[in-house]
């Protein structure tokens, strides 16, 4: 069984053990595991912008901790985070394909949750066109003793690259609240300051 959030929807996670922590949460996106949808002109259109074909859907975040430090976990500028020092948040890869079986998954260290304020997970299309039907992109939240947590891409239409996800927050250093965003917006610092991060943005590229 698995709880699927709609937008707007906010929950709170639940602690398997009242005396400790929320334990690690892991925050999967899967995208076009072998879809039909790949098939055909569109596919054709991204193999040749890619020279390998699949559109290249990165998972990141946005972070602030409460010592009023901010920043991001993503691939795009190999800020790939550290789970167990600040900023308690850690990106396992970078699947530039969709092709894994695993997708790409955020884990965030929910034991240390009186350092952490707030976090916004969200994705954005590195390489391809901005066709969000075409990735078929789901979330899963998964965290010990609990049922997971479903956050589906069902909006479409947006042209633009890139797309926050869900927001967790800190409640009373006891738990996070999760909310459904899926918003759309024209890159990382349109994101920024649609949610107040206030940070300061310059190209980035992979490895």
């Amino acid at each position: 069984m698995a709880v699927e959030l709609t937008k707007g929807t906010k929950i709170s996670l639940t602690k398997p053990d009242k005396r400790k922590g929320l334990g690690e949460i892991v925050v999967n996106l899967k995208w076009n595991q072998g879809s039909p949808k790949k098939k055909g002109f569109f596919a054709a259109l991204i193999s040749d912008q890619k020279g390998g074909g699949g559109i290249d859907l990165d998972l990141g975040c946005l972070f602030e901790l409460t010592d009023g430090s901010k920043g991001a976990v993503q691939a795009l500028g190999n800020s790939f985070g550290n789970l167990n020092e600040a900023p308690f948040v850690s990106l396992d890869g970078d699947d530039r394909t969709g092709e894994s079986a695993e997708g790409e998954t955020l884990r965030i260290n929910g034991n240390m949750i009186a350092n952490i304020k707030r976090i916004l997970v969200y994705t954005f299309i590195y390489e391809g066109a901005a066709n969000w039907q075409q990735t078929d992109g789901i979330v899963t939240i998964k965290y010990p003793g609990n049922e997971d947590i479903v956050v589906r891409l069902d909006e479409y239409g947006s042209n633009l690259s890139m797309c926050g996800l869900v927001f967790f927050e800190n409640q009373k250093n006891e738990t996070f609240s999760v909310e459904k965003q899926v918003k759309f917006f024209n890159g990382h610092e349109a994101l920024d300051r649609a949610f107040g991060w206030g940070m300061q943005w310059v190209s980035g590229k992979k490895d």
